[in-house]
């Protein structure tokens, strides 16, 4: 998939100024970043409005008088936000979702206090189970962003997840471990992001029959990840895709609409081992 833009506004003498694949490299992340400023910038916006739970609705029941017309066949979608941050990190996957049918999707906030992956794990399975619960649906779609696409997978992996979870999607998230930022391992759901932490290692053991199918969405120009392949799943084990994706940074994912495009298609690809991205060497987003 390769979604193509306007023309760069740097004039043409720049690409003689360094050789050509590192001009392009410069270019590339110099568009990345200032698209990760101008997504922070909205973010920081609209970050209060995402603060508070969304508000659980039960499905009205039809009418037993009323013809009944075919039902969505698709699960419920659930979203996971990242470290340090709420659900309003999806207010565009969310709509572009709904706008192509999706109308099941709830985000689910964890308390930015959360010290323990493990816990948020469980937090998630109560919200699943509740989802289907009041949606008489028997599983779930999850998409989950840097550490909550980690939450996610604990959940499926060792809580016994993957009976509820059909399909997860996971955006930038450090499935083997990021090095990145030394500092912030004061904090203890940071060190459990590190390379070799007990939470790593527990995802590393072997996961016979695992029935979730995993999509593992992750970019080349991610500050986050260190290093970069860090976001793609490696497991004997597990039904995983990696799609890499060009041109856009840690923030953007969960917000380009060509990484949506991406992540319907995830949702919705059939399990018959069918690519569920339509380019398997990912996805240029200029």
């Amino acid at each position: 998939m390769k979604v193509t833009g306007t023309a760069l506004p740097f004039p043409p003498f720049y690409r003689r100024l360094l050789p050509s694949r590192l001009a392009g490299l410069s270019l590339a992340l110099l568009k990345a970043t200032a698209l990760e400023l101008a997504i922070l910038a909205g973010h920081l916006l609209l970050y209060p409005s995402g603060i508070t739970q969304e508000r659980r609705t039960t499905p009205a029941l039809p009418s037993p008088d009323t013809t009944q017309l075919p039902t969505e066949t698709s699960p419920p979608v659930v979203l996971l936000h990242g470290f340090i941050d709420n659900r309003s990190v999806f207010v565009l996957l969310r709509r572009n979702l709904a706008q192509h049918g999706r109308h099941q999707v709830e985000s689910l906030n964890y308390s930015p206090l959360t010290c323990d992956i493990r816990t948020a794990a469980e937090l998630l399975g109560r919200h699943i189970e509740g989802i289907c619960e009041r949606t008489g649906s028997r599983q779930v779609d999850v998409v989950g962003h840097s550490l909550g696409g980690l939450i996610a997978r604990y959940y499926v992996q060792r809580l016994g997840g993957d009976h509820r979870v059909r399909t997860l999607v996971t955006l930038g998230t450090p499935h083997s471990g990021t090095s990145v930022v030394p500092l912030a391992n004061a904090h203890p759901i940071v060190r459990q992001m590190r390379p070799g932490s007990p939470i790593l290692e527990e995802l590393a053991l072997p996961a016979p029959g695992c029935r979730t199918h995993f999509v593992s969405f992750w970019s080349d120009l991610d500050h986050l990840m260190d290093p970069l392949e860090t976001a793609c799943i490696d497991h004997p084990d597990l039904l995983a895709q990696n799609v890499r994706v060009s041109g856009v940074g840690h923030l953007a994912l969960p917000v380009h609409p060509a990484v949506a495009t991406g992540i319907r298609q995830a949702l919705d690809a059939t399990r018959t081992g069918a690519a569920t991205v339509t380019q398997a060497d990912g996805m240029t987003v200029a």
